[in-house]
């Protein structure tokens, strides 16, 4: 089971949560189980959401297995160049 801490803007389409607990084994399956959940984040988590798991940020490798009781931040993606 990992905690997932979201960014505020996500809050109000995750019943006005900032920490879940959530059950999976990577990265996808996480955000995959959170879009069922909550049907709102679906847009946020497709367009502009970036993952830190324990501190290490990832974009788009969604394949990242989480460690148990791995600590996770769902943010905003920032734009850059």
């Amino acid at each position: 089971m990992v905690q997932v801490t979201l960014w505020g803007g996500l809050v109000p389409l995750a019943d006005n949560q900032k920490t879940l607990s959530v059950e999976a084994g990577t990265i996808r399956e996480l955000l995959r189980k959170l879009q069922e959940r909550y049907p709102g984040l679906e847009g946020p988590i497709r367009n502009e959401v970036a993952v830190a798991v324990d501190g290490q940020i990832y974009r788009n490798d969604w394949s990242q297995e989480l460690p148990p009781d791995a600590e996770v931040f769902l943010m905003r993606r920032l734009a850059g160049g």
